[in-house]
């Protein structure tokens, strides 16, 4: 038994915030049936994603297929069916599904789901208790709703690459965007929360509701404690958060650190994270200057914060001392939070992560062992599914027609030969 066994999730989303979205869903349990272009007219059909590589997925005969890395990580435990909606026979189609499914997610620009007649008020009259959620760039209200939103665009618009990278006074220093498209994947994570709080909603009321996500207003969101430290104190002050590399803006120290040389020569680098007072007491110990712990401009954490123009140096002379490994036995043992900065073969090798079983290995039809990274939830009594890999395009459109709408090979030809799916 899964969380969400049950829900049926009608899923018109493509790239990733919206197949994120509803790939934790699936996961959880829920069908979700993800509708895609048929092939024609010069596109090769279905979610973009699907040919943005290399790297693709390589056949049994060891050749690259069409299904790229990047659509694989999004869209597991899905089905897949292929709809022409700017049809009028598709359109109906996807109408007919609505009226089987609580959930409808899609991320087409704002207007064009009316345009279709498959925008929440037409879907809500059909199925009154359906959960719509609509994931655009901005909203879809305001002066920038038209507007395309792309998650590169957005890290800049919303702030977050103005407080990443390296400080501008230093080599390296300017914009900088974050290596993984986490405007994207924030905005699915909340939708997927908003979804769960809707189904609870329509299951006391009857009563489905529209849910509008939108990339800039998650990024804003995600500012935390950055956001806090300007509107609280810093918009008064006329002080804007900016680049502090790898340091923390309300910690000291909590950053990057080079230490001594590996054998070769090799330069090397470890993560000391001093979250307390009494963790750097436990530090200074350890590095062998318990001076500093008692020095009143050092010892608590907001004066550290003042004057970490004069304690970071003192520091990067003293983690110059030893070498990663002597550091990280050390540091473990006296439970300072520290860590290694590891590459992706070093992740995936990692014991902690092999643990985890934070690697699920898939057979997928044109592959006999297809390895992609599992979810991160552990759940007790409802586990997560493993069972579907990501599908192909149009698939289950047999499958999915029929376990919905009860429809025989006779309606799924004549639906084919129409050009609908």
């Amino acid at each position: 038994m899964n969380a969400l066994d049950g829900i049926r999730i009608l899923d018109l989303s493509r790239v990733l915030a919206g197949p994120w979205c509803t790939q934790t869903l699936a996961d959880l349990g829920a069908d979700v049936v993800k509708v895609e272009r048929p092939p024609g007219g010069g596109h090769p059909g279905g979610d973009d994603t699907r040919g943005w590589g290399p790297p693709f997925l390589s056949g049994r005969d060891g050749q690259d297929t069409a299904e790229a890395a990047y659509y694989l990580g999004a869209n597991r435990n899905k089905r897949s069916i292929t709809c022409d909606i700017a049809q009028p026979a598709g359109q109906a189609l996807i109408r007919e599904l609505v009226r089987h499914a609580h959930v409808f997610v899609e991320n087409y620009k704002v207007g064009d789901m009316a345009r279709y007649g498959l925008d929440f008020e037409s879907l809500r009259a059909i199925n009154p208790s359906l959960v719509y959620c609509s994931i655009t760039g901005f909203g879809q209200t305001g002066p920038y709703r038209d507007r395309a939103g792309y998650d590169y665009a957005i890290q800049g618009i919303g702030g977050l690459m103005s407080i990443t990278g390296e400080r501008d006074d230093l080599p390296g220093g300017g914009p900088q965007k974050v290596g993984v498209a986490v405007a994207d994947l924030f905005t699915g994570l909340y939708a997927t929360v908003a979804i769960q709080a809707a189904l609870r909603h329509a299951e006391r009321t009857g009563e489905g509701q529209h849910i509008d996500m939108a990339l800039l207003d998650t990024q804003v969101a995600m500012l935390a404690n950055l956001g806090a430290n300007y509107l609280v104190r810093g918009k008064a002050e006329g002080k804007v958060p900016g680049r502090a590399g790898n340091a923390h803006a309300n910690i000291v120290p909590y950053q990057v650190f080079e230490v001594a040389p590996d054998a070769s020569g090799q330069a090397q680098h470890l993560i000391l994270a001093v979250g307390n007072d009494s963790q750097f007491t436990k530090f200074c110990e350890v590095a062998g200057c318990p001076e500093l712990a008692a020095d009143e401009r050092y010892a608590r954490n907001q004066n550290r914060v003042r004057h970490r123009d004069t304690l970071v140096p003192l520091l990067e002379t003293v983690m110059k001392s030893r070498g990663k490994a002597d550091w990280l036995a050390a540091l473990e043992t006296a439970k300072v939070p520290c860590g290694a900065i590891n590459n992706l073969a070093e992740v995936f090798a990692d014991p902690q992560v092999q643990h985890r079983q934070m690697v699920h290995t898939w057979s997928h039809p044109l592959a006999d062992a297809v390895n992609l990274v599992a979810s991160p939830m552990k759940l007790s009594a409802t586990p997560v599914r493993q069972d579907l890999p990501p599908p192909m395009l149009g698939e289950h459109n047999a499958q999915v027609l029929a376990d919905w709408l009860g429809a025989n090979a006779a309606r799924l030809s004549e639906l084919q030969q129409q050009g609908i799916v």
